[in-house]
């Protein structure tokens, strides 16, 4: 077992640099940071920011002449289900629609992509498609990609330029030994983020061409000299060289938000590939307090069930969802069945809504894949069969929300959350308004569209532990509300 704390104790402690330090100066701005976001569990770091599900000029307009102006805009791409060719147009046009709105309004943007903090994703790909595209539309590319995967909420640290998962009691474990690395799409074998970048770029950055920000130049100091220090360390950077940063704490974030925003000040520019919680820290965001059940629910929330809709395979997943049944006994199960969806089998679809949708007038429904996981020879493929399956997916949320409204949705994995959210629900527009458990587990308010009033919570498949999603069904469940009274 490697031990945290002899790791950190190589480096400088840390220390507190307040939020307002780093907002103050974002406020003063009127840069706003465009998140593409690879699937929507992005958003569960930060509060009371607008997300969209499309992408047209319009839809950027909407975000950007809020009131007040938000720092950050994210913007579902759903990239991590569709092939290479197809983020990459994917890309070109969120970055493409995004410069024409802030033209007509006067403002400058910087751009992030925001992936998965277990590296999981289309890399270096998404940044490369960037960078070209602001090259292409105002002759500005990108000095450096600042690469910042760390989650410390959901376990997820860099310490020494290795990316770790926590796993208790003060473990970590190298992130290229654990169950994601060994994804079917976006598997790889390096935890170090130097080995990793030439890993996936094919050798194109080499290794020992990373600029590392390890946390003795993040903690240098005060924060005024870590800026300082930062900005220096990152002077080399020129034709998107990669940088690859320590995160171990908010205040990290911080620290980092400060110094990059010295070395812009110098004249740097930077495409960002993070995790979830760069953002809060780049904007200069308090961490926000879990939502209370009140405060997701509103006011005026039915009495009746609530739907859960699982389609991560991970093991966390299936953990979480045993966890969730024995919690909660009342819950309804119903299973869409892989093997019938990929035989073309659409009578089940419709069968299985049906089903959800006469239960949930009874109490919360659960509705999952089935738990053998389906995959193919390549890579191409089995991206093909999660896309497929997820469909299906948002078939019966979709047959479902036509015949009754839920008093709650929750949907557990990424493609799932995505493809719920923007097809099965028929969101364009809402707002993120907090995490539902500490750093983790987004809920969403829709704007526009049938779900309008639902509130709708974001799980990712690989955060919390065995009793997180349990946690989240029953803060939101009448059931449980019913026999706490």
């Amino acid at each position: 077992m490697i031990l945290e704390e002899e790791l950190l104790a190589d480096f400088p402690a840390d220390a507190d640099v307040p939020a307002h330090a780093v907002a103050d100066s974002v406020s003063a701005s009127k840069r706003i940071l465009v998140v593409l976001d690879d699937d929507p569990t992005g958003t569960q770091s930060v509060a009371d920011l607008p997300v969209l599900t499309a992408w047209e000029p319009g839809d950027f307009r909407w975000a950007f002449g809020l009131d007040p102006r938000p720092a950050a805009v994210y913007v579902l791409t759903n990239t991590r289900s569709l092939d290479p060719d197809e983020a990459a147009e994917r890309n070109r046009a969120v970055v493409t629609n995004a410069l024409a709105a802030a033209r007509e309004s006067g403002l400058e943007l910087a751009f992030t992509s925001r992936s998965d903090s277990t590296l999981r994703g289309h890399f270096p790909l998404e940044t490369d498609t960037i960078a070209a595209t602001l090259e292409a539309q105002n002759g500005l590319g990108a000095d450096g990609v600042v690469i910042v995967p760390a989650f410390p909420d959901a376990g997820r640290v860099t310490i020494g330029g290795t990316h770790y998962t926590r796993s208790g009691s003060g473990g970590l474990t190298p992130v290229a030994d654990t169950e994601f690395a060994r994804d079917a799409t976006f598997g790889y074998r390096s935890s170090s983020l130097a080995e990793y970048i030439e890993e996936k770029s094919g050798g194109r950055f080499p290794a020992n061409s990373v600029i590392v920000l390890d946390l003795a130049i993040l903690r240098a100091g005060t924060p005024a000299e870590s800026a300082i220090a930062i900005a220096d360390a990152l002077e080399p950077a020129a034709d998107r060289t990669p940088i690859a940063v320590d995160i171990v704490t908010e205040n990290d974030f911080r620290r980092l938000a400060l110094g990059l925003s010295e070395a812009e000040r110098r004249g740097k520019k930077f495409i960002y590939r993070v995790g979830p919680p760069f953002v809060r820290g780049r904007i200069g965001q308090e961490v926000r307090a879990p939502l209370s059940s009140a405060e997701a629910l509103g006011p005026d929330a039915p009495r009746r069930g609530g739907l859960v809709v699982v389609g991560s395979h991970v093991g966390q997943t299936t953990r979480q969802l045993d966890a969730l049944l024995r919690r909660l006994p009342s819950a309804r199960v119903i299973e869409l069945d892989v093997e019938r969806v990929l035989a073309g089998d659409e009578s089940h679809i419709a069968e299985t809504a049906e089903r959800v949708a006469a239960s949930l007038a009874t109490g919360d429904v659960v509705v999952h894949t089935s738990r053998t996981l389906v995959t193919a020879d390549s890579a191409a493929g089995s991206l093909a069969i999660a896309r497929r399956v997820s469909a299906a997916l948002v078939d019966v949320v979709r047959q479902t929300l036509a015949a009754v409204r839920p008093r709650f949705v929750v949907a557990k994995g990424g493609i799932t959350s995505s493809d719920v959210a923007a097809h099965g629900l028929g969101i364009r527009h809402a707002m993120v308004r907090g995490p539902m458990l500490p750093g983790i587990v987004s809920l969403w308010e829709p704007m526009d569209g049938p779900a309008l009033g639902i509130p709708y919570v974001v799980f990712a498949g690989n955060v919390g532990d065995d009793a997180s999603l349990a946690d989240v069904v029953e803060k939101l469940s009448y059931q449980k509300e019913s026999i706490n009274d």
